[in-house]
This record gives C-alpha cells, structure tokens and sequence, in this order.
C-alpha cells in the first residue's frame, strides 16, 4: 500500500514505515502530523482524487527539524573586474516517518 501526498509544492510517494523529507513546517520535535492532501492511494487498486482523495490522510511522526548542507553559490562573469560574489545556503527540512495510511 502506497500515497501520493502533496506538500511544499512537490509529490512525494509514500509507504507506511518511510521516511521522508518535506519543506520545513511548524511542528515540534516528537508531534503527530497528518498529511490531507493526498492525490493518489494504491490498496488493491488505485484510486485517484479530483484533485484530493475524499477522506484519505497519512499520519506521521515528525523526528527531526534540521538543515541541509550547505551549497556554494559563485557568481562571475569573466574579463570584469569586481563581479564575483559567493554566497552560501542551508534549506531548512523536516524529516517524518510515516506511520499509517487511512484510504
């Protein structure tokens, strides 16, 4: 049995046990989460939701809220005298283990 969920403007799919890395959201360490916006669900058939499965969730348990690593950004533009510029980054994330699937 797998989902479809949509969060942070990007599918991912699913399966009871997984786990998971979302755009970071506003729970704590340790909360339940439950996923409403489910698009599809496989359990001995698929269905497919118009643009959500009616009464479809995924409950998760948040375990982590952390950063990515950090990349480089490292702009320059050749034979120009003070156009390089470096920056750096950390996407902020949070990890959730999928606990169930209620179809």
């Amino acid at each position: 049995m797998y989902a479809v969920i949509e969060t942070g403007g990007k599918q991912l799919k699913v399966e009871e046990g997984s786990v998971i890395f979302t755009e970071k959201l506003d729970v704590k360490e340790g909360d339940s989460y439950t996923f409403d916006k489910v698009v599809a669900v496989e359990n001995n058939g698929l269905k497919l939701g118009k643009p959500y499965v009616e009464g479809a969730s995924v409950a998760c348990k948040v375990v982590k809220q952390g950063k990515e690593k950090k990349i480089t950004i490292f702009k320059y533009k050749a034979k120009k005298g003070s156009t390089r510029r470096k920056q750096g980054h950390r996407q902020p994330y949070t990890k959730f283990v999928v606990e169930s699937i209620k179809a």
